[in-house]
């Protein structure tokens, strides 16, 4: 929602054109990503750490980078339940960016990443706000005169 501003609601004012800068934007940051681990891999490799620390980075960027991928695809449909422990999964969150990165990508292919999750807030909010003010509008003195009290009933 961060590219979109309030264009995201109606879809107007250069909506689609954000959404594919941004699924463009998001890919080229992903691949990007991947050459900065390839680049890692080979500084290991020049290294000689050993096949074993080659498979550990291996193995850490690919499960951190599916845990990444499962808990910003969630953000996207639904808030948190336990905000504290989704805040304590921010660091494995920050190694597995590639992750991240691609559910953003696969997401803006669709909508504006968090557009449903906001739209539907948005129209409960204004369902709940129609049904307070409806309660509000009735006569409160036709009322009283049903009940007895009224200027009418002596």
């Amino acid at each position: 929602m961060r590219f979109f501003g309030t264009t995201w609601f109606a879809r107007g004012g250069g909506y689609a054109l954000r959404r594919v800068a941004v699924s463009a934007g998001s890919l080229a940051a992903a691949v990007g990503a991947c050459f900065v681990l390839r680049f890692a891999f080979e500084g290991l490799e020049i290294a000689k750490a050993g096949s074993f620390v080659g498979v550990l980075f291996i193995v850490m960027f690919a499960v951190c980078s599916a845990i990444a991928f499962r808990k910003t695809w969630e953000s996207f449909t639904k808030r948190p339940a336990d905000p504290a422990r989704d805040e304590s999964l921010r660091s494995l969150k920050a190694i597995g960016f590639i992750g991240s990165l691609t559910a953003y990508f696969l997401r803006s292919l669709a909508e504006a990443p968090g557009e449903g999750l906001r739209r539907g807030e948005y129209e409960t909010a204004v369902t709940q706000y129609e049904r307070r003010r409806t309660a509000r509008t009735r006569n409160p003195a036709a009322r009283k005169g049903k009940r007895g009290r009224g200027p009418n009933r002596k």
